[in-house]
C-alpha cells in the first residue's frame, strides 16, 4: 500500500513558523487562532502548517502540544525537528536511513517510489521534506542517539553489580515477610496458651 507522505502548497513560512514557536507561549491548543494571532502566519496557505505539526507529533488531533513540543523552545529544536521529520516521514527513511542526504533528484525518485503519487505531488513533498530538512539537525541526533538509553542501562548494571560480596538487583527490596499460622487445642487451657506464645515470641526475639 502506498504511503501518505505530508507536503505544504507553500514552505515559505516554515523556519518563520518554528523561530516563532521558540519565542511564543506554549498554547493550551495549537488552533487557527494561535497560527493567526500569536504566530502571526495568517495566509490562506499557512493553515496546512497545523497538520504539519500534527504529522511530525508535536500536538495531538485536538492541537494539544505533545511533550516533543516543548523541545522546539529550546536549543535543540534542530534535533527535535530531525526525530519529527522521522515520524511524518517514517516511509522514506524506511527505504532510505539517509533520506535527508539524497539529491533532489534521488529524493523525488524514492517519493515516487514509497508514495506512489504523481509528479505534481511528488514534488511538492520533496519541497516541503528538504525545506524542513534544513531547520534539522540529524547530526546531533546521530550523535545523542542512544545516549539516554546507555545511562538507563549504566544505572541499572551499577545497581545490580556486586558490593562488599552481595548483588544489589534494581527495585529488589530486601524485606522477608513470615506467615504464620497456630492451631490452638480447643480443650487447652489459659496456660497452654500462654506457654505457646511465649514459645513463639522466644523464637523470633
Amino acid at each position: 500500500m502506498a504511503a501518505s507522505l505530508p507536503y505544504l502548497a507553500s514552505n515559505k513560512n516554515v523556519s518563520l513558523l518554528f523561530e516563532k514557536i521558540a519565542a511564543a507561549k506554549v498554547p493550551e491548543k495549537f488552533t487557527h487562532s494561535f497560527l493567526t494571532t500569536t504566530i502571526g502566519l495568517k495566509g490562506t496557505n499557512d493553515r496546512a502548517l497545523i497538520p504539519l505539526l500534527r504529522n511530525m507529533g508535536f500536538i495531538d488531533q485536538s492541537g494539544t502540544p505533545m511533550p516533543s513540543y516543548r523541545l522546539l523552545k529550546g536549543h535543540n529544536q534542530g534535533e527535535a525537528l530531525a526525530d519529527g521529520m522521522r515520524r511524518a516521514y517514517g516511509p522514506l527513511f524506511d527505504a532510505d536511513q539517509s533520506a535527508q542526504k539524497l539529491s533532489s533528484d534521488r529524493l523525488k525518485s524514492l517519493i515516487a517510489q514509497v508514495a506512489g503519487v504523481d509528479a505534481d505531488a511528488t514534488a511538492r513533498i520533496a519541497a516541503t521534506f528538504s525545506a524542513l530538512s534544513k531547520l534539522a539537525d540529524f547530526e546531533a541526533q546521530a550523535n545523542d542517539g542512544g545516549t539516554e538509553d546507555k545511562a538507563d542501562t549504566d544505572a541499572d548494571f551499577e545497581e545490580a553489580s556486586p558490593t562488599n560480596g552481595q548483588s544489589k538487583p534494581k527495585n529488589l527490596r530486601t524485606e522477608f515477610h513470615y506467615n504464620l499460622q497456630i492451631h490452638l487445642p480447643t480443650n487447652g487451657s489459659e496456660e497452654t496458651y500462654l506457654n505457646i506464645f511465649n514459645a513463639i515470641r522466644k523464637t523470633f526475639q
